[in-house]
Parts: C-alpha cells; sequence; structure tokens
C-alpha cells in the first residue's frame, strides 16, 4: 500500500490509485515455496569447523613444553584468527562488489577464494605432518565421559543405604567399572566445566557486535570527513584493535602488573574481560538513549503529528478546529515555509475529521480532512485559481532507519515530470501539485539531477542529502531560469557521529583479548592429557550458548533498545560476581598432578562387572 495515499476528504486529495475498474483476476492456486536449504548449508560449515578448532588449540598446545611456551602459543594463535578475519574483512567485499559475474555481484569468486586458500592451507599443513607430536587416538573420550559419570550417579543412588560407608568424592562411586585414571580425569573435567556455566553471559554480548551494533550504526552519521563508512565497515575495528591490544597486553600490561606485586591469574584476567565487556554496553546504551533523543518522536494512541507545508504565494492562516469548533491550533505561516515543528493533535477515536480554516488575503476557506492514529500527516496549501485549497499527505513512517536518505517531490508544474536520481533510481510525479512517494538514494552531492517533461528537459540541484535526513522537493516554475526546486526537511539528519561508537569497540575489544585468550589457555592447562579435547570443545559451546542466549532475550524481553543493552550490561555484571566467588574457591591444577605418563593409557572398559548392589550383603 502506498504511505501517501489519502483519506477521503471534502477537498482534492492526492491519491496514487487509479480510479479505473479492473476486471477481476481468475484465481490462480498457490505456489509451492522453493525448499529453504540455509540451515542445512551453515550446518555443513559448522561441523568441520568446530573440528578444526577443538583439535587445532589441542595440538598446538601439546607442542608447548613450558607454560610461558603454551601462553605465548595461544596469544598467536589467536591473533592468527583475527589477522584472517581482517583480511577476510576487506578482501571479500571486494571480490563481491567490484567484480561482476553474469551481470550481478560475483558471489561465487567471493566463496571460491577463500576456499581455495583454504585448500593451499591444507597442503601446507600436510607438509609438516613429520613435525607434529601424534597422539594415537583412544576411542570416544566424551562417551565414556558421560558414562563414567551416568554410572556414578546411578550406583550412589542404588547404594544410599546408611549402612554403606561414604566415599570421598561422588565420583568414587565409579570405581567399580571404570578404571581410576579415567576417574580423576573426569574429576579434573569436572571441576573446570562448573567454572564454565556462566561463561556463555560474555559471548552473548560480544556476537552482538555484527547485529545489533551494526543497526545502531545505520543510524548514525557516517561522514567521518576523510571517509565515508558503511556500517558493516565499523566490525573491522575489533579484530584490528585485537592484533594491537594481544602484544600490548602479552608484553607490556602483563608484565607491568606482574612488577607491582600483583597475582594476576588466568581466572582474574577472565573476571577483568567482563567487566570491560559491561562497560562497553554501559557505553553503547549511552549512545542508543543520544541516538533516540536526536530521532523525531512517534505519535502514541490516538495522537497524530501535524505538519503544514505552505506553497501559496502569499502568508496564510492556518487554524485547526475540534468538534466544537474550538480552535485546537492557530499558525501563520509564510509562503513556501512550513512549521517549524510538527503539532501533535489528540484525537478522541481511533479515526477522527479535523476541520480547517484557512485565512488568505481576504478570502476563508473551510475544509475537512479525516485522519488515523498513530500517523504523521501534512497538510499541503496550494494555490487554486484566485483562492486556495489543500490537501492531506500521510507521511511515511521509519523510512530512514536504515540510514538511507529518503526523497519526495510536489510538482506544482502543469505536465508530468520524470526525475533520474541515477544508479537506476527513477520516479514520475504528476502534474498539478502531485506528490510522489518517498525514494531511499545514496548520501552525498546531488548538483545536476535530469528531469524530463513531454516536451522539455532541465537538470535540477538537490544539493548535499545527509545521512538519515528525508527530504521534500518542490518543483516550481515562478523566475525566467526555468524550473528550480525548493528543498526542505521531513527528518533531519543523524547528528551522532558513528566515531563515538570507537570507546565501546575499544572496551569490548580488550574484555575479549583478556577473556578468550586466556580462557584457552586455561582450559588447556587445566585439562588431564585425555581430557583436553572435550574441555576445548566444551569452551566452543559456551560460545552457541551465548547465541541462544541472545535470541531468547530478543524473542522475549519486549524492551526498546537501549534498556535491552543496559540488561545485557546487568546481567554480565551478575555473572561476573558469581564467576568471582567461583574462582576464588578455586584451587588451579599443578602440571604434575594433570600429568599423564605417556606409556599409560585408559584400559578398556570393562563391560562386565558385577553390579555393586547385592542383595542381603553388606559392603
Amino acid at each position: 500500500m502506498n504511505p501517501f495515499q489519502k483519506n477521503e476528504s471534502k477537498e482534492t486529495f492526492f491519491s496514487p490509485v487509479s480510479t479505473e475498474e479492473v476486471p477481476p483476476r481468475p484465481p490462480r492456486l498457490p505456489k509451492k515455496p522453493p525448499p529453504d536449504n540455509h540451515l542445512s548449508v551453515l550446518g555443513v560449515c559448522a561441523w568441520p569447523c568446530d573440528q578444526v578448532l577443538g583439535c587445532l588449540t589441542n595440538s598446538g598446545g601439546t607442542h608447548s613444553t613450558h607454560e610461558e611456551e603454551r601462553t605465548r602459543y595461544f596469544s598467536v594463535f589467536y591473533l592468527s584468527i583475527n589477522a584472517g578475519s581482517l583480511i577476510s574483512t576487506f578482501i571479500t567485499p571486494m571480490l563481491r562488489g567490484d567484480v561482476q559475474c553474469f551481470g550481478e555481484d560475483c558471489y561465487a569468486l567471493a566463496f571460491g577464494v577463500p576456499g581455495l586458500l583454504m585448500v593451499i592451507a591444507v597442503v601446507v599443513f600436510a607438509m609438516g605432518s613429520k613435525m607434529y607430536k601424534k597422539t594415537p587416538p583412544e576411542g570416544n573420550v566424551v562417551t565414556q565421559v558421560v558414562k563414567c559419570i551416568w554410572f556414578a550417579i546411578s550406583n550412589r543412588f542404588k547404594n544410599h543405604s546408611g549402612e554403606i560407608p561414604k566415599r570421598q568424592h561422588w565420583l568414587d562411586w565409579a570405581a567399580e567399572k571404570y578404571p581410576k585414571q579415567l576417574i580423576t580425569d573426569v574429576k579434573a573435567l569436572t571441576r573446570v566445566l562448573l567454572l564454565y556455566i556462566p561463561l556463555p553471559m560474555f559471548w552473548a554480548l560480544l556476537e552482538q557486535q555484527g547485529s545489533r551494533w551494526t543497526l545502531q550504526a545505520t543510524r548514525m552519521n557516517r561522514n567521518l570527513g576523510f571517509i565515508v563508512l558503511q556500517p558493516d565497515q565499523m566490525q573491522v575495528l575489533n579484530p584490528l584493535l585485537v592484533l594491537i591490544f594481544i602484544p600490548l597486553f602479552d608484553l607490556v600490561i602483563y608484565p607491568l602488573v606482574s612488577k607491582c606485586g600483583i597475582n594476576f591469574s588466568s581466572l582474574r584476567k577472565m573476571a577483568v574481560g567482563m567487566i570491560l565487556a559491561c562497560l562497553a554496553f554501559a557505553v553503547v546504551a549511552v549512545v542508543e538513549i543520544k541516538i533516540n533523543e536526536m530521532a523525531p518522536p512517534q505519535p502514541g494512541p490516538q495522537e497524530i503529528f501535524l505538519q503544514v507545508l505552505n506553497l501559496a504565494d502569499d502568508e496564510v492562516k492556518v487554524t485547526v478546529l475540534g468538534d466544537e469548533n474550538n480552535s485546537l491550533l492557530t499558525e501563520s505561516i509564510r509562503s513556501f515555509q512550513k512549521m517549524p515543528h510538527p503539532s501533535k493533535l489528540h484525537l478522541k477515536t481511533e479515526s477522527q475529521n479535523f476541520q480547517f480554516h484557512l485565512k488568505y488575503h481576504n478570502l476563508s476557506v473551510y475544509t475537512e480532512h479525516s485522519v488515523e492514529e498513530k500517523k504523521c500527516y501534512s497538510l499541503v496549501i496550494r494555490e487554486d485559481g484566485k483562492s486556495i485549497s489543500s490537501m492531506m499527505v500521510k507521511d511515511a513512517e521509519n523510512i530512514t532507519t536504515n540510514g538511507m536518505t529518503a526523497v519526495r517531490f510536489v510538482n506544482t508544474l502543469h505536465k508530468e515530470v520524470n526525475i533520474n536520481l541515477g544508479a537506476d533510481i527513477s520516479l514520475s510525479v504528476g502534474e498539478d501539485y502531485g506528490v510522489s512517494a518517498y525514494k531511499t538514494v545514496q548520501t552525498g552531492e546531488y548538483p545536476e539531477v535530469h528531469c524530463r517533461t513531454e516536451d522539455d528537459d532541465f537538470s535540477l540541484n538537490l544539493g548535499l542529502l545527509d545521512f538519515g535526513t528525508a527530504y521534500l522537493f518542490v518543483i516550481t516554475n515562478n523566475t525566467n531560469q526555468g524550473p528550480q526546486v525548493w528543498k526542505t526537511e521531513d527528518i533531519p539528519a543523524n547528528k551522532i557521529s558513528i566515531a563515538w561508537q570507537l570507546p565501546q569497540y575499544i572496551l569490548v575489544s580488550a574484555g575479549e583479548v583478556m577473556f578468550s585468550v586466556t580462557g584457552l589457555e586455561f582450559s588447556y592447562s587445566q585439562a588431564p592429557s585425555s581430557m583436553k579435547s572435550v574441555l576445548q570443545a566444551a569452551w566452543l559451546l559456551t560460545i552457541g550458548v551465548g547465541n541462544v542466549i541472545v535470541l531468547a532475550v530478543a524473542q522475549f524481553s519486549g524492551l526498546v533498545q537501549w534498556a535491552e543493552f543496559v540488561l545485557f550490561s546487568c546481567l554480565l555484571l551478575l555473572v561476573f560476581l558469581i564467576f568471582s566467588i567461583m574462582g576464588y574457591y578455586y584451587v588451579p591444577a599443578k602440571s604434575e598432578d594433570i600429568k599423564e605418563p605417556e606409556d599409560k593409557q585408559i584400559p578398556p572398559i570393562q563391560e562386565d562387572m558385577t553390579n555393586l548392589e547385592i542383595n542381603n550383603t553388606k559392603l
């Protein structure tokens, strides 16, 4: 439905809908929608990705014999990941947009080049096979862990008699079926997994950089003077800052903290990373509030916003009359001017008729228009011979929420005008005060916009079209210089610069370095030899749970955006307190305690072990 279609009125109205009768079309059978294979494709991509990340971190840590080497490895590992992310953020959009395939964006090249590079990486990786430490597979460790835990729990409940002596640890109840080494390893595993319970909330905040933060950037002024950024290009800051912060923290900050005599353990680093992410989302909330303050207000229930535009050749006094002819609004508007700000009018019902008294020279003209609640309208006053008339135009809603510039035209000429805005964007405006629909265009200078009537060609200078602005252009021909354009703003430009997102990116990137890099190294150092891949997989699982938390909060919170940011910040602050308490009582495992002899392997599980529970027999 065209947003500018007008309601019925006793005056002339703009309506872009044709009144000619259209013969009814025969009913068509509904088409079966094509199958959606996006989830299956994403699943195919996610499965090998998780396999590589889980095993690669474990394999690299195995080659590090000292703690300093291991810490350095995980820093370089995370640095290389972000370096690849930074390069792909620049190169992939260029391959897609700057190269044409079959007349369209070349997605085949954008996906093909990374795929080819991945094949080269596999070849290079295989060439160094002789230099790697290769641990022979010992079966499905995850299955052994799950079975061991399940047997310990079930065995404990089967033998709950008070006559049976208690055991030091609840996993010791699996000793009748599983070897001691496996039970010891599972004990160390569960101690770390308990610390993982609060971690998904951090990832819930970190993963919003590519979604909520990008949407926020669309509502900001992206012109930095020397460059005009796209909203998603701000995401480049995260991998770039990570590349800067990793050597900065490892070579400068951490050594300085150590020289100050502060025991900056891995868990403390992760806790500080949580605090930095909390502060980042507090900054995001403040920026969102400032953006909302600059945005035009929206009418509520039984309210409308009315703007009056005078296109007559002299001043017009406008009076809005209520049901009892009481004056609701009185405004004098000069020629080719509009009200400084839209006026709010209250309705008694969802829709209502308003009477307007227009005083022009010695003439008084009464007109009536119907409006609906929660809408914005423009009352356009125009010349009608020696008198004046008016038409009510419904303004479009949320036309600049994506940061684009929107334009519409009013044509006062007696001929239809075709306007070419470039990039295959064109529109036609009817003669005698025809009003076009809004068109979204790119921001920038438009010094010469080609226009054409049935017998004439001319150009209009639209000037600078700024970010997030909705413009109204009135085409006139009152001078000897040919058609001219009068420009006014329906929605003001975005005044908040996108540079205000820089503090939040600095905070969250610093928090990511302290939390993620340290967490990878901590997970590896605290895991027994047989459980390192399991613990790395559990670490990656916390990232997936964090994304689920984002979806759940977005679906069921029902909060405005800034309040949702505050909610996430408060939730992570609560998680920080819980994690700090858990970390205070956590006793880190020493390397000699979890190191397993190289010649020692977990023996095969005996499936025919005798059950502990024996009738009429005391243990």
